[in-house]
């Protein structure tokens, strides 16, 4: 255990990582500092579906730079952007079969957000690879973090990197304050889907490649974070979530995937967390 001296207890919620069935490497932090970390920090892990926060800030950093439009056609009929990374598409998990028309019903789709990167790399004439790296990885110093294969789940790294990839979410220093805020804010409200894990969820909300906690139950983060609370978890055992409410991140990676022992193991620690934090 490695603690930043910092006022708040948090050796005792990160203690309990210990006792989990899997290898694993968590960390909290504010928006200044990491305040504790359990685990290797340097080891890399697969971040699977954690990738999709990487590929959404890439593409809203495109946004900013005038390079693609949110409301620009992309994917199905209908669809744009915007739709992609709020998995309001209609695409399918893994195809380009259209389930539903757009902004009627959350599926959530890899391909969705494969789609959304290629419209990028078309935009920028360049690899979605290069772009990510220039425009998010290397301006954050995730210089360990790198991307193979899918754009929506390809991405490896250590916990020190998905821990400065948090402090970004918490004090955007790539996006401004409002375009961020409003890709952690509920896109297309009120729509029903499955939150992959935790089953049907109505509303299933989400914002623009954050998935938003609101009031889902069951869910992976802890009955003690916000409904504000954004993130997102991977199938490989990584997650990070960050709570404006409390002020803090948490982010975990493991050497196992996802599965009962993190439906379990992660909300107890989000609820560990959160009670030694006061609200910011």
């Amino acid at each position: 255990m490695r603690v930043d001296g910092h006022q708040l207890i948090l050796s005792d919620a990160l203690d309990t990582v210990a006792g989990w069935p899997v290898a694993a490497a968590v960390g909290v932090r504010d928006a200044a500092r990491v305040l504790a970390t359990t685990g290797p920090d340097g080891q890399a892990f697969r971040w699977a579906s954690v990738t999709k926060m990487l590929t959404a800030t890439a593409v809203l950093v495109a946004v900013e730079e005038g390079i693609v439009d949110l409301d620009a056609p992309a994917g199905p009929p209908g669809s744009t952007l915007r739709h992609l990374l709020a998995h309001a598409s209609g695409l399918s998990r893994d195809s380009d079969r259209v389930q539903a028309p757009p902004a009627t019903r959350r599926v959530y789709s890899n391909r969705g957000i494969e789609v959304a990167a290629e419209a990028l790399e078309a935009a920028a004439g360049m690899t979605f690879g290069e772009y990510l790296r220039a425009g998010v990885l290397e301006p954050l110093g995730m210089s360990a973090t790198v991307l193979e294969g899918s754009p929506a789940a390809g991405a490896s790294g250590p916990l020190r990197d998905l821990l400065r990839f948090g402090g970004e979410l918490m004090a955007p220093t790539l996006l401004s304050p409002a375009t961020l805020a409003a890709a952690t804010s509920v896109a297309f409200p009120d729509l029903d889907g499955v939150l992959p894990g935790f089953g049907h969820q109505s509303p299933n909300d989400w914002g623009l490649g954050f998935e938003i906690r609101s009031h889902k139950s069951p869910h992976w983060t802890g009955a003690a974070n916000s409904p504000s609370t954004f993130g997102h978890f991977g199938l490989s055992g990584a997650f990070l979530w960050v709570d404006p409410a409390a002020g803090v991140a948490c982010a975990g990676v493991a050497a196992e995937d996802f599965g009962p022992w993190a439906a379990a193991a992660w909300p107890a620690l989000a609820d560990a967390v959160l009670s030694a934090c006061p609200p910011a």
